[in-house]
């Protein structure tokens, strides 16, 4: 009897798993949560090929998803683009647009972007398309490593340093009006839940990344209430990370500093509108806004961009854009995708022909096309 009735639930059983539908393992990329810093598995492939969003915006960010998608094509790197153009000042942004590029980037979790140019006229809406998609994907954390190009001489050599920008506050918080005639409030919003949250994003990225010292950038002696829980948060996280050095500087001292001895840097923490600046600022000390890197993270999600976000709309077709820091980011989201092979491929490329220095854009003094640089960049991959 006892034989028959287990008989009886083992068949049961078999046919429950059966008719049960078999759910695919939804694979997340290298995403950063403020409880975890990164999780390795990649994201879910069709056919073996990745498949990530691109959004080519403003100014030179077509020509420079050309030069990504030449090279990529060279190198036969297994990714597959879906394309959109979002632009509010080429009139091809809507409501639906938006969504389409969002719908997109939430089925890839990762994406690749030009600068969404934002038009300084007010027309009835205070925040732009790309803060909005920042909003609406809470890309969070703004990355961008400060590194020195070997052959390419600077002031300061040798640098190695990373910006990491909270970039869903902040003075960026589009929360504006004018009380009375003639007088305007501007509102900067600063939570201690965002403050703390990109606080141990930095700490988890240092302790990842071998990094010794990380620097909390203010302006509490005039701002006491807002920057000062910002600092205060950051106070807080840094006592959960005893071998990492904290420290803290004001924001003009900073500027200065990074332009005397930028060396006594490693990685820094700052709000949203002293993260920008201080990108632009770093990345003049190695080269210029054509040759940093930038990505952005969310728990889900990841963008990969230029560091200093430039349209650079003086340049547009006239084959003059330096495509580095767009390949060195496309070179990370490769890795972020775990196609270390490719990734390492395309950066070394890049890098060989800036050392090289036969071939190079006019940015970086030379009298190159992009259009030769991207060539150059193909020449010299190691397929």
């Amino acid at each position: 009897m006892m034989a028959a009735a287990l008989r009886g639930r083992l068949v049961t059983l078999a046919k429950g798993l059966s008719g049960a539908r078999l759910q695919p393992l939804c694979a997340r990329s290298l995403s950063v949560t403020s409880s975890q810093n990164v999780s390795e598995s990649p994201p879910a492939r069709a056919d073996s090929t990745f498949k990530v969003t691109m959004v080519p915006g403003d100014g030179v960010g077509p020509e420079l998803m050309t030069a990504v998608k030449e090279v990529f094509k060279a190198a036969d790197v297994p990714v597959e683009f879906e394309e959109f153009h979002l632009s509010e000042v080429q009139n091809m942004a809507s409501e639906e647009k938006l969504e389409e590029v969002l719908s997109s980037m939430k089925n890839n979790r990762v994406a690749i972007k030009g600068k969404i140019h934002t038009p300084m006229e007010y027309k009835g809406e205070l925040a732009s398309y790309e803060m909005r998609l920042r909003r609406k994907l809470d890309l969070f954390a703004n990355v961008v490593h400060v590194n020195s190009l070997p052959g390419y001489s600077t002031r300061h050599n040798n640098l190695d340093l990373v910006i990491i920008r909270e970039q869903t506050e902040g003075e960026y918080s589009s929360l504006e009006h004018e009380s009375v005639s003639g007088v305007v409030e501007c509102l900067k919003i600063i939570t201690r839940d965002k403050s703390r949250r990109i606080a141990k994003f930095a700490f988890d990225y240092a302790t990842k990344k071998g990094r010794s010292k990380v620097t909390a950038v203010h302006k509490a002696n005039i701002m006491k209430l807002g920057d000062g829980l910002f600092l205060q948060s950051c106070a807080e996280v840094a006592e959960l990370y005893p071998r990492i050095k904290y420290e803290t500087i004001i924001i003009d001292n900073c500027c200065m500093q990074l332009v005397q001895n930028p060396y006594q840097f490693d990685v820094l923490v700052m709000p949203n509108l002293y993260g920008n600046i201080i990108d632009n600022l770093a990345a003049g000390l190695v080269g210029g806004a054509g040759v940093v890197p930038g990505e952005s993270f969310s728990a889900e999600y990841a963008v990969f961009e230029t560091g200093a976000r430039h349209p650079f709309a003086q340049a547009v077709g006239r084959n003059i854009a330096n495509p580095t820091a767009m390949l060195l980011s496309a070179s990370n989201m490769l890795r972020h995708l775990n196609l270390e092979y490719h990734s390492n491929m395309v950066s070394e490329a890049v890098k060989k022909v800036i050392k090289q220095g036969k071939v190079r854009t006019a940015d970086l003094g030379g009298y190159a096309t992009s259009d030769e640089f991207t060539r150059a960049v193909i020449s010299n991959l190691a397929v």
